[in-house]
């Protein structure tokens, strides 16, 4: 089964940061990332890019409406995925949990959200 794993943060709380803090934190990513991808089970991983260039996409009225974004209301923000395969939920478990935003970053208000994944159309 797939499994989408949504890594959240608090744009907030990371900006407050001193750049030294964000610079310790975002230096551990990459060796936790590479850990998560050597079980094999990872087929996708990326960060988001700046919440500036959001845009939210809406039909409203017959047209598709376009807004600045993000605009789901939410003070946590999306700031990375990953979908991994995995043959238990349990192992899916135990894979999102080496995400960078399972293992640091509480400072940031990091966190991961794993979802089934029901319908996936691959390329």
């Amino acid at each position: 089964m797939k499994y989408l794993g949504l890594a959240y943060f608090t744009p907030e709380k990371f900006a407050a940061l001193a750049p030294e803090q964000v610079k310790a934190i975002v230096s551990q990513c990459p060796a936790l990332d590479e850990k998560m991808r050597a079980t094999g089970k990872v087929q996708v991983s990326a960060s988001l890019g700046d919440l500036e260039n959001w845009r939210t996409l809406r039909a409203r009225g017959g047209k598709t409406q376009i807004t600045d974004g993000p605009y789901i209301e939410s003070k946590e923000v999306v700031g990375g995925l990953f979908i991994i395969e995995a043959d238990s939920h349990d192992e899916a478990l135990r894979i999102a949990a080496m995400h960078p935003a399972a293992q640091i970053g509480e400072e940031g208000d990091w966190a991961v959200e794993l979802i089934p994944i029901e319908f996936y159309l691959e390329p």
